[in-house]
């Protein structure tokens, strides 16, 4: 190749760099986010899994563990409430089509915010709710969603909810995965009796 056919084709990709360097900063041509994760406990991870897998957006849900001390805790380990881990799910979502404010809404209205370590029928640590942030942006998020709910007046006594940093998540045992869709008729059963449909009627109506 002479110089300058040389000099012109280097001219042509310098050029090239440049706009696609100017267009992804200004977040024209950047590749679009993958999928991307969030944790949150919320009582019976059987019950958020249903939450969260019918949001639109959502890739998968996994029941499992997290914010405890103990390294791969058994279920049997956990809901006896000596590991300090909650009943968790790791929602995998596309943030293009769904934006985390959206799951933290779906958070909120599935949550008793105001009974601490519990959450309906189950008591204990174990359950308590949980927002686990794994980001600056998402620690935003989540205290600006729950500063909103406090300032709404909705409810007379605090919200006591968690807000706290994720940490290591361990997936429950296979036979909780898709608990509700797997035993539909025992999961009902006890979804009914553990009053939550009623108390979340009772905190939150139609909105």
């Amino acid at each position: 190749m002479n110089v300058s056919r040389r000099i012109m084709v280097c001219g042509v990709l310098c050029l090239s760099m440049f706009v696609t360097g100017v267009l992804v900063s200004g977040g024209q041509a950047a590749d679009p986010p993958g999928p991307t994760k969030a944790y949150f406990a919320g009582g019976c991870f059987w019950c958020m899994e249903e939450v969260f897998e019918k949001v639109p957006g959502v890739t998968s849900v996994a029941s499992g563990y997290m914010g405890g001390r103990v390294e791969n805790p058994s279920y049997e380990q956990v809901s006896g409430g000596s590991t300090g881990h909650a009943e968790s799910v790791e929602v995998l979502y596309d943030p293009a089509k769904v934006s985390y404010a959206v799951l933290l809404d779906a958070f909120w209205h599935n949550v008793d915010p105001v009974t601490p370590n519990a959450q309906f029928c189950d008591h204990g640590g174990q359950y308590r709710a949980v927002i686990f942030y794994q980001t600056d942006e998402q620690k935003h998020a989540a205290e600006a969603s729950k500063r909103a709910l406090e300032q709404s007046k909705r409810f007379n006594q605090p919200i006591v909810t968690e807000l706290v940093v994720a940490s290591q998540f361990y997936p429950a045992e296979e036979y909780h995965q898709d608990f509700y869709k797997k035993n539909p008729i025992r999961y009902k059963f006890y979804k009914y009796n553990c009053g939550r449909a009623q108390r979340l009627e009772e905190l939150w109506g139609g909105s």
